[in-house]
């Protein structure tokens, strides 16, 4: 209730101009009914790893899991990693729009909000070795986290785990070099006995970063591991 005044407070002091195009937008947002039209969502995926699915496929499962199944419970995302959405999260990423990464942290918890997901005990954003946190300036999956957890009324874990390998960039590798990159890269420093956890990202292609962060998490004791990412990026041979 509180978030929902907040925001129409914010739309009677502040006009909001679309970051995409640059015309004024009357959702109350940096995004406006056009630009929001033109984002592929992601209607039809796996219930376990959020891979698009054929509308006609009739299954909720891809054929990827029911044959290997990820560690972790379920994913969900709401986009698919295709344009427009790729040219905001490479301007939010790698040029420091923190504005572009807050509305795009809203569009994932409006998601989030208006399905039927189990809350977590934890919000977990992936986080990044120091060197490349220095070299960035900031952990562009905490960003994301912020208006979820707000929306949620979820607390965040930014310092559960740490990221001990300073690891290739993932982007540049392949699915095996993905998963090889990332063993036993993550620390989880407190016990998670029992807990429900929610792991945050910005895009879920391979899950190598989601399974290797999973698996650590399931080792100090985490009964439920979800994977909340803002957008699902097609499978890598």
């Amino acid at each position: 209730m509180v978030y929902g005044w907040l925001k129409r407070a914010q739309s009677l002091l502040y006009t909001p101009y679309c970051l995409l195009c640059g015309r004024r937008s009357r959702l109350h947002r940096e995004l406006c009914g056009a630009c929001a039209r033109d984002l592929t969502w992601n209607r039809y995926f796996c219930g376990i790893c959020a891979a698009p699915l054929p509308p006609e496929s009739g299954t909720r499962r891809c054929g990827q899991c029911l044959k290997s199944p990820p560690p972790w419970d379920l994913a969900r995302s709401p986009l698919l990693y295709a344009w427009p959405l790729d040219q905001l999260l490479q301007r939010f990423k790698f040029s420091g729009d923190l504005a572009t990464g807050r509305l795009l942290g809203e569009l994932l918890a409006d998601y989030l909000a208006a399905g039927q997901i189990l809350k977590p005990d934890v919000l977990l954003p992936v986080p990044l070795h120091n060197a490349r946190l220095r070299k960035r300036g900031f952990n562009q999956a905490l960003e994301l986290a912020r208006p979820v957890a707000q929306r949620l009324r979820l607390s965040i874990a930014e310092n559960l785990c740490v990221r001990s390998k300073h690891t290739a960039v993932q982007s540049e590798l392949d699915a095996v070099a993905r998963r090889r990159n990332l063993r036993e890269a993550f620390i989880i420093r407190r016990s998670m006995d029992g807990a429900h956890v929610a792991i945050l990202d910005d895009v879920l292609t391979t899950g190598a970063t989601a399974a290797a962060l999973t698996l650590a998490l399931r080792q100090a004791g985490a009964a439920t591991v979800q994977v909340w990412c803002l957008a699902r990026a097609a499978r890598l041979p």
